[in-house]
C-alpha cells in the first residue's frame, strides 16, 4: 500500500531534487541498502510518478507489509513496514559452494537480502533467476525452482528451498588419492557403488566424507582421517549434472578393537553391545560392523522417540599393544510425539482396516522403527488385509517438528503403472 502527500504541482511533469531522502520503520536495513533497491541516488533529480515507481520496487519486493512516501517539497520520506515473516534459503541440489562469498554476491546483486527471502516477491524470483545465471555461467543451463518447505500436513513454512528439477544432480566421478594397496579394493568398490548418488548442496561432502571413513573404522584404520572436496566444475550431461569429487585419505596404522564402552545409563546394555560386536582373535568382526553398531544404538533411541540422538564415538589408542577402544557418548535429545497418521489413496474399507491394525496412538512417543514394519506386520496378523493389500505399492512420508517436537506421517498406497 503506497500514498502520496505533496506540495501543489506545476505542471505534470515537474521536477524536484529532494533535499534528504529518508526511511522510517525498517531499522534492518540501511539508507544506502534501501536507495539501492529503490533505484534512488542522493541528489538527483525526480519526478512525482519516479516518485511512485520507487515505492512500487520497495513495495513489490516482498520484503515490506507496507510502503509509503510523504514529499513536503524539501524532504522524501518513506514510510516501511517490515515483512512478520521472511525465511532462510535452502539450497538442495545446486551444485554452488555456500558460505560468505555466495552470500556476498547476494546481497551486492540484491541490497535487501539479509540471507532471508520472502514467500513472493521480485527479491524472491531475483535470487532464483541469480542462481539459473549463476549456474549458466559454469555451462549449466537448468531451471531452479522455489519452494516453501516445512511441517507436512501444516502451513508453517520454515525455510524456502532453491531446487533444480529439470535435471537429476548427481556425485560424479570420485578421484581417490591417499589409498594403500591394501585398502585399494574396499576403497574402490565404496567409490563405484557411490558415484551417481544424489547430490546435497550442503551435506555432500561429509556424507562422502562420513562413508570412506567409517569403511576405514570398520577396517580397524581408527585414526584415519578423510577429506572429500570438488574437484573441478560440474559436468553437464544429457539427463544429469554430475558434480566431481576428489577423496583424501590419510589412512594412518591398523588397530585392533579391545572394547566398546556404552554410558550405564543407556537404552541399549553393554552386554547387549558385546553380543552385537563380537571379535575375532586378531580383533576384527564376526559379523557386525562398528558402523552397524552404531546404527543400532541410534534405533533403539527412535524407537522410544529420539529422533535426534546422536552418537558419537570416541577412540582411544592404545599405542603399546596396536589396540583401540572406543567410548560412546550419546545425546538422546527430547522426544517426539505422534500427532496424527493418515493413509492416502486408500479406500474407505481399507483405510477401516488399516486403522484397526495401527497400535501407535495421537500423543505416544513416536516410535520410528514402527512405521516401517507396520504394513508387514498388519498383513501377518490379518489375511484379509493382506488379500486387500495385494499388488499394491506403499511408501510412508514421516515429518517431524523441531520446534513442537510433533510427528506427521502419511503412508499412500498406489498401484504399480501396467507396463504398455
Amino acid at each position: 500500500m503506497a500514498f502520496l502527500l505533496f506540495i501543489p504541482l506545476h505542471g505534470v511533469a515537474q521536477k524536484f531534487q529532494p533535499k534528504t531522502i529518508q526511511f522510517k520503520g525498517a531499522a534492518d536495513y540501511s539508507d544506502q541498502e534501501l536507495l539501492a533497491a529503490a533505484g534512488l541516488k542522493k541528489g538527483n533529480v525526480i519526478t512525482s510518478a519516479e516518485m511512485g515507481d520507487d515505492t512500487t520496487r520497495l513495495a513489490d519486493s516482498g520484503v515490506f507489509d507496507n510502503v509509503g512516501f510523504k514529499f513536503d517539497g524539501q524532504d522524501l520520506i518513506f514510510f516501511l513496514k517490515p515483512a512478520t515473516m521472511l525465511y532462510p534459503i535452502h539450497l538442495d541440489n545446486l551444485p554452488l559452494k555456500l558460505g560468505a562469498d555466495l552470500d556476498a554476491r547476494l546481497h551486492d546483486r540484491f541490497p535487501l537480502y539479509h540471507g532471508k527471502v520472502p514467500a513472493e516477491g521480485t527479491l524472491l524470483d531475483g535470487v532464483r533467476r541469480f542462481f539459473e545465471e549463476t549456474l549458466a555461467a559454469e555451462g549449466i543451463k537448468t531451471t531452479v525452482v522455489a519452494i516453501p518447505t516445512g511441517v507436512a500436513g501444516s502451513r508453517k513454512i520454515t525455510e524456502m528451498t532453491f531446487q533444480i528439477t529439470s535435471s537429476t544432480v548427481r556425485v560424479g566421478a570420485i578421484r581417490l588419492e591417499g589409498i594403500s594397496p591394501a585398502m585399494q579394493d574396499k576403497v574402490r568398490f565404496l567409490a563405484q557403488h557411490t558415484v551417481r548418488s544424489p547430490f546435497d548442496t550442503e551435506n555432500a561432502g561429509e556424507n562422502l566424507e562420513h562413508k570412506f571413513a567409517s569403511l576405514y573404522a570398520d577396517e580397524g584404520y581408527a585414526a584415519a582421517k578423510v577429506n572429500a572436496a570438488w574437484s573441478g566444475d560440474p559436468v553437464a550431461a544429457l539427463d544429469a549434472i554430475d558434480v566431481p569429487f576428489v577423496v583424501t585419505v590419510e589412512e594412518g596404522k591398523a588397530y585392533k578393537l579391545s572394547a566398546i564402552h556404552i554410558p550405564p545409563d543407556a537404552l541399549v546394555t553393554q552386554a547387549e553391545i558385546d553380543k552385537t560386536v563380537q571379535l575375532r582373535s586378531d580383533g576384527h568382526f564376526k559379523g557386525v560392523t562398528l558402523s552397524s553398531a552404531w546404527s543400532s544404538i541410534v534405533s533403539r533411541y527412535k524407537a522410544k522417540g529420539h529422533l535426534d540422538c546422536k552418537v558419537t564415538p570416541h577412540p582411544e589408542f592404545d599405542e603399546a599393544s596396536g589396540t583401540v577402544s572406543y567410548s560412546v557418548d550419546i545425546d538422546p535429545g527430547p522426544v517426539y510425539h505422534l500427532a496424527y497418521v493418515k493413509f492416502e489413496n486408500a479406500t474407505d474399507e481399507l483405510r477401516s482396516r488399516l486403522m484397526r491394525s495401527w497400535q501407535m496412538l495421537p500423543g505416544d512417543p513416536f516410535d520410528a522403527t514402527y512405521v516401517s514394519n507396520f504394513i508387514v506386520k498388519a498383513e501377518n496378523a490379518d489375511p484379509p488385509l493382506q488379500r486387500m493389500l495385494a499388488g499394491l505399492k506403499f511408501s510412508f512420508d514421516v515429518q517431524a517438528d523441531p520446534d513442537s517436537r510433533e510427528v506427521n506421517c502419511v503412508i499412500r498406497f498406489e498401484k504399480p503403472q501396467q507396463l504398455p
